[in-house]
């Protein structure tokens, strides 16, 4: 429903911004806040400093950092080599097996990931299959739950690219292989960058699977600091959430200005 008035418009304005600040700010805001902290007793947090965050970046913390860093990204990548071969080949199959495909592809996003975690878990824990105990059964459940987005987000920037290019290339006797690393790829980066950015967002802050499947050994950041909380050092987990979050903005932020740059060309 469109508002007219001015008086209308702040209203919906003022709403919103009371909406966002409840359910976004707030929250970011209370954990920022208990990071910094050395006590909490009353309605504002007393001896403000920078120890809760001297503990996250040491020790078992910071490996969890590296950790969640290192799944996020070979997730993120394994998502998107998949996500775009499957987008690109069922583009040329018949409308009944490209929605089987859609839909298979967004089977781990119906489900629980707590579901997800176990089947792959049972799946991957005999020979010859036998990837419990490792890392890479982490990384295995990461790049299943993150696979659909790459997947859609590239499917849904072909559906929106001109076909002509390709006809034109495909005239002029270009080859489907230099059509499509010419042409189609270079098209397609925007997305490209967009799905990778959201995969590794995604697998940042995964917890329901890995919580499943983690060995001792692979041990992601939102693991640890779920376990801080259990243990009741509310400050340490707070101070590595904080990190985490900024890693995460950090990561979008370089895939972001890639994309920028990628859009120009």
């Amino acid at each position: 429903m469109l508002i007219w008035t001015r008086r209308g418009r702040l209203a919906v304005l003022s709403v919103f911004a009371l909406v966002v600040a409840v359910v976004f700010i707030a929250p970011l805001a209370t954990v920022i806040a208990a990071a910094l902290a050395g006590r909490w007793t009353g309605p504002l947090p007393s001896d403000l400093g920078f120890t809760n965050f001297d503990h996250a970046l040491s020790g078992e913390q910071s490996a969890s950092l590296s950790v969640s860093l290192q799944t996020a990204l070979l997730a993120g990548l394994i998502a998107l080599l998949l996500g775009t071969w499957a987008a690109l080949a069922s583009r040329e199959t018949p409308t009944w097996l490209r929605r089987t495909t859609d839909a298979l592809f967004h089977i781990p996003v119906a489900v629980p990931s707590v579901a997800i975690g176990l089947g792959i878990l049972i799946t991957f824990n005999e020979r010859p299959l036998l990837l419990g105990g490792t890392k890479w059964i982490v990384i295995l459940a990461h790049t299943v739950l993150v696979l659909a987005y790459a997947f859609s987000g590239v499917s849904a920037a072909l559906d929106r690219l001109d076909p002509g290019y390709q006809q034109a290339a495909e005239s002029l006797g270009a080859s489907p292989l230099r059509v499509l690393t010419r042409i189609t790829l270079p098209l397609l980066l925007p997305a490209l960058g967009a799905a990778a950015g959201l995969a590794i967002a995604l697998s940042m802050g995964e917890l329901g699977a890995t919580i499943m499947v983690y060995p001792a050994t692979w041990k992601t950041l939102p693991v640890s600091i779920f376990a801080a909380t259990d243990r009741g050092e509310v400050f340490d987990a707070a101070a590595s959430t904080t990190l985490l979050v900024l890693v995460t903005l950090i990561a979008l932020v370089i895939l972001g200005r890639l994309r920028g740059k990628a859009a120009l060309r």
